[in-house]
């Protein structure tokens, strides 16, 4: 049985763009795209293309644009989920989306700018394109997910902590791929790679969460 439909177009605006901006992805990059599919089991993608990285790209720059609108998407579903609220507010929706797409933006920035300071420019490119790689698979993986929340199931709150789970899993499954792939320069380099995932990957999420608990307190 359907669920109830409650003004959902916002959320179809985000699914049809992102659906566009695979398609777009696939159609331009054939090759690059389908050794990018199976990135959590072969790490050959990370192998060929951590080479050849530009500061700017556009197969990376389409596939962002999936994750952040496919983030964005999944975030408000939860919250609704998790507090039962049916609401979807148009105006919300684009503010968390852009927060989001503000955050990562910034944050990456920052990572590459202590990388330079640090003199570890190198290590930190190839941790940042193999993080890149994971966030834009969890997209891409969103989307079906996504997709279903909004027009067949109404997720609960096990649903949505089951895929918040597989989300972190798969994260974590990437960085020891990665580990594995780029442990020479790791361990080299093992002092300043530890402060950094203090620092920027730990520090942040934490500071996040104390905000959002003071916000909902």
């Amino acid at each position: 049985m359907l669920r109830e439909i409650v003004s959902n177009d916002w959320f179809t605006i985000g699914l049809v763009i992102a659906l566009i901006a695979v398609s777009i992805v696939k159609l331009l990059y054939t090759r690059r795209f389908e050794d990018f599919l199976p990135v959590l089991v072969n790490s050959k993608y990370l192998k060929i293309y951590t080479r050849d990285q530009k500061f700017i790209d556009s197969f990376d720059s389409l596939l962002f644009t999936v994750y952040i609108l496919m983030t964005g998407i999944f975030v408000y579903i939860s919250f609704n989920a998790l507090t039962q609220s049916n609401i979807v507010d148009p105006v919300i929706l684009v503010k968390l989306i852009f927060a989001i797409a503000a955050f990562v933006l910034i944050k990456v920035l920052i990572e590459r700018l202590i990388g330079s300071l640090f003199e570890i420019d190198q290590l930190i490119d190839h941790y940042l394109f193999q993080k890149t790689a994971y966030k834009h698979l969890t997209g891409l993986l969103l989307i079906p997910l996504n997709l279903f929340f909004i027009y067949v199931f109404e997720p609960s709150k096990v649903a949505i902590l089951i895929v918040i789970i597989a989300i972190i899993g798969i994260n974590i499954a990437g960085f020891i791929t990665s580990f594995k792939t780029f442990q020479k320069l790791l361990i080299s380099n093992f002092f300043y790679f530890i402060l950094y995932l203090c620092a920027l990957e730990i520090g942040p999420y934490i500071i996040l969460y104390h905000l959002i608990k003071s916000y909902e307190l």
